[in-house]
């Protein structure tokens, strides 16, 4: 206890005002009362992890460039027979029916690395880095952080329809991870650290650091405090000057400056992103029937990459843009450089492609395919409702933003970070507008029609709950001195347990006074059981008191309670520490609890 607390509480050793002695392990206890421990926003331990996660930026935002360059080195190598970093579309490739083969190379050797490097590193990474979140302390094994960005490059780089960011965002929180288990943090730290190192991937790959800030909230986090807010913002900042330095300041989707939108034309917006949200279900079903039915194959789970590639190549033959990252095609289809049947031939295939790749547990990402497969279904209904209503004035690049960002928050339910990042992304704050009235659109019946999402569907069948809602501790807003017991019944330290005998089985606890009404220690029923009835109350006294204070929040009290392993705490004004005021139990937490219950 420090010192100006313990000073508070101090009482005269010697005589109580009865005559009775108090005896030196009682003063003691006095002045060791256990009081809740303060809570604050911000501490200086907030500020090491702010510079571990600045670092750890600094590192993923070259990590990031080292993978675009590996990715782009990959597939000159495969479909263009050079050595390049050049980040190019295998789509210009002229082996015609060879195609077929190189995504199921590719496949091969992912199964492989994850077969005998780590099974980590199937998926796209996020649901993985949310397992680890919920139910393994944010612990990722360190072979992740190297294997993750190789077996993307490898799945990417030989056609796979993934984009790069799914691979750096995992690699950014396993990088994350590993730093917080090298340095023995706790797992709060751990969790700060693995999601600042996800936003930090994302914002190195586009660009867009407050939509990884939001993406990292509402997907890793699973809270809103200044504690964990500070560092990922930081670590974003970092990351996304560290691509300046490499890229620029120029959005990665560039597009035409937009006219504002009329009423019409918004409720159209809106309506466009309600139905890319009703189809971002239906794209959610089909990922994981794909993946039911490889489950289902009589071969090792080794060998499901290679077929996957195999629908890949044949994809890739018919409709070439769908192999590789595919950042061409979203910004053809935001800036209308792409329309009319070629845009419902690339959502099609890139869709089947996608999707069966997915499920086969190769190494990618879904944020750029969802992207493509909602952008494209933005662009098909703007152009159906520009000629139906060709009055309304529906800009058709504006539908292809709203779907891009409608399809990814219907399928993971990360609103906000869908609506910033298609802003980021463009630099179009005309399309700020239309995208929350769309995203919010596509969300309401995404949250109607699905209970998970992309990323927790796979959680959910294992059993995880992961939470999706974000509230105030409603036991925080309740202080003490409005929930507790005010008539407390106290035993004085010279009566004897024979005189309270009959009051004893009432409560389950009681304070124990002295003379002047001063606090000395709390007894249980537990205390009293086989004592002599001769056997002073004073004496039953084993244990500093375990105190609280009327403006103290409940959930400071639970919190109390827990730590020190008791059911109940005696209530003191801070101003007189040695007065009870009041008791507080376990009874009384859930009593605010049904209280909670009844405004709901």
């Amino acid at each position: 206890m420090k010192k100006h607390e313990a000073s508070e509480l101090e009482v005269e050793r010697g005589a109580t005002s009865d005559g009775l002695p108090v005896a030196p392990s009682m003063a003691d206890s006095i002045e060791a009362a256990r009081i809740p421990a303060e809570r604050s926003l911000i501490d200086k331990r907030v500020v090491v992890i702010c510079m571990w996660a600045m670092l750890l930026a600094f590192v993923t935002g070259f990590i990031a460039q080292i993978l675009v360059a590996l990715i782009g080195i990959v597939t000159n190598l495969a479909f263009y027979g050079r050595f390049s970093t050049a980040l190019v579309s295998p789509a210009g490739n002229h082996l015609g029916w060879l195609v077929l083969f190189i995504p199921v190379i590719g496949g091969l050797l992912v199964g492989v690395m994850a077969r005998y490097g780590s099974k980590a590193i199937r998926g796209h990474g996020i649901p993985e880095a949310m397992e680890q979140v919920l139910l393994n302390e944010s612990r990722i094994p360190a072979r992740v952080t190297f294997l993750k960005p190789l077996s993307a490059a490898i799945s990417i780089g030989t056609g796979g329809p993934f984009g790069a960011e799914g691979p750096i965002i995992a690699t950014g929180g396993a990088l994350g991870s590993l730093v917080g288990q090298v340095l023995k943090m706790t797992a709060q730290e751990r969790k700060t650290l693995l999601a600042a190192g996800a936003a930090a991937g994302m914002a190195a790959t586009f660009g867009s650091p407050v939509s990884a800030v939001l993406l990292a909230v509402e997907l890793l986090l699973f809270e809103f405090r200044p504690r964990s807010l500070v560092p990922v913002a930081l670590a974003s900042v970092t990351a996304t000057a560290v691509r300046m330095a490499y890229a620029g300041t120029a959005p990665i989707f560039a597009m035409p400056l937009l006219a504002r939108p009329t009423e019409e034309a918004l409720a159209m917006y809106a309506l466009v992103g309600a139905l890319v949200g009703w189809l971002s279900v239906y794209v959610t079903r089909a990922v994981y029937w794909i993946e039911d039915l490889f489950e289902h194959l009589p071969i090792h789970w080794m060998w499901w990459p290679a077929i996957g590639g195999l629908a890949v190549g044949a994809v890739g033959i018919f409709a070439p843009h769908t192999l590789g990252v595919g950042y061409d095609n979203i910004e053809g289809l935001v800036s209308g450089h792409i329309a009319g049947k070629a845009v419902l031939i690339l959502c099609i295939f890139k869709f089947i492609s996608w999707s069966i790749s997915l499920g086969s547990g190769t190494s990618g990402g879904t944020l750029a395919p969802l992207f493509t497969i909602g952008g494209g279904a933005g662009v098909v209904l703007g152009e159906v409702a520009a000629r139906a209503f060709p009055s309304v004035g529906v800009d058709v690049r504006i539908c292809a933003l709203v779907g891009m960002a409608a399809m990814f928050a219907g399928a993971s339910r990360a609103l906000l970070a869908s609506v910033v990042f298609a802003f980021e992304t463009t630099l179009q704050p005309i399309g700020l507008l239309p995208l929350l009235a769309g995203c919010t659109a596509g969300y309401l019946v995404s949250s109607l029609l699905m209970r998970n999402t992309i990323m927790t569907e796979k959680l959910a069948r294992r059993g995880v709950r992961v939470p999706s809602e974000y509230s105030a501790d409603y036991l925080d807003r309740i202080a003490v001195g409005d929930a507790c017991s005010r008539n407390v019944v106290t035993f004085r330290n010279s009566q004897t347990l024979g005189e309270v005998t009959a009051i004893v089985n009432s409560h389950q606890g009681f304070p124990v006074v002295d003379g002047d009404g001063n606090l000395l220690g709390m007894i249980t029923r537990r205390d009293v059981l086989g004592r002599d009835a001769s056997t002073p109350i004073g004496a039953l006294i084993h244990r500093p008191p375990a105190i609280v204070f009327p403006d103290s929040s409940l959930r400071d009290a639970a919190d109390h309670m827990v730590r020190e392993h008791v059911g109940r705490l005696a209530v003191v004004e801070r101003d007189a520490p040695r007065r009870v005021v009041g008791i507080i139990t376990r009874s009384d937490l859930l009593s605010a609890h049904a209280r909670r219950l009844a405004e709901d």
